[in-house]
C-alpha cells in the first residue's frame, strides 16, 4: 500500500550500503519512477547522470579536492568522508535541473518538480529494498568542472543508493494536526 511505503521511507546513508550491486533494469525502473513526477507546463526539467563504476571514486576525489581548494581551513575527516562516500555506494545518480529556456514556470516550480521525482524514486526505492539519500553539498555548484551541464541545467545534489543489511530506523512525526489549520 502506498501510504506505507510513503510511512517506511528513509534515508539510508552511504556507510549503511554493503557491496550488492543493483541491476541496471532497477535503475532503469527507478529513473523511469522519476519521469512520472507532475510538472506544470509539462517541462520535465529533472535530468539524472548515472555515476557507476570507475567514475563513483573520480566523483570522490573531486569533491575532495575542490573542498579542500575553497576552504579556508578543511577538516581532514570531511575531506576523507566526501572521498569515501561514493566509493561505498552501488550507484549514484546526479540530480539535476533543466531550466525551460522560455521560463514559462517560475524556477521554484521546477525545482519542485525535480523534488518530486526525486520522491518518486525515493519511494521506488524503498519498495525495492533499496537504501537511498539525498545530498546537496554546498559543492554541487561546482560540478559543471566534473561533467557536462547544458545551458540552463545545474546540479541540485546526489541521490546515492546502495543495499543495506541494517533495519531503518523508526520516524518520528508531530500530529499533522499541529501544522494544520482548517478554515
Amino acid at each position: 500500500m502506498i501510504f506505507d511505503i510513503i510511512k517506511n521511507r528513509r534515508s539510508i546513508f552511504p556507510a549503511q550500503y554493503n557491496s550488492k550491486p543493483i541491476d541496471k533494469s532497477d535503475i532503469e525502473k527507478i529513473l523511469e519512477a522519476a519521469n512520472w513526477a507532475p510538472s506544470h507546463k509539462k517541462t520535465e526539467p529533472w535530468r539524472f547522470k548515472v555515476i557507476q563504476g570507475d567514475k563513483k571514486a573520480a566523483l570522490g576525489e573531486f569533491l575532495s579536492n575542490t573542498y579542500i581548494d575553497i576552504t579556508a581551513n578543511p577538516k581532514q575527516i570531511k575531506s576523507k568522508k566526501l572521498i569515501e562516500n561514493p566509493k561505498k555506494a552501488a550507484v549514484i545518480l546526479a540530480i539535476c535541473m533543466q531550466r525551460d529556456p522560455l521560463e514559462s514556470v517560475p524556477e521554484w516550480e521546477e525545482i519542485a518538480a525535480v523534488a518530486m521525482a526525486v520522491q518518486n524514486m525515493w519511494l521506488c526505492c524503498t519498495e525495492m529494498g533499496i537504501g537511498s539519500y539525498w545530498s546537496s553539498p554546498g559543492l554541487i555548484k561546482y560540478m559543471d568542472e566534473f561533467f557536462t551541464l547544458n545551458e540552463g541545467e545545474k546540479c541540485l545534489g546526489f541521490f546515492y543508493m546502495g543495499y543495506s543489511d541494517e533495519e531503518p530506523l523508526e520516524a518520528e512525526r508531530k500530529p499533522i494536526n499541529d501544522k494544520v489549520e482548517w478554515l
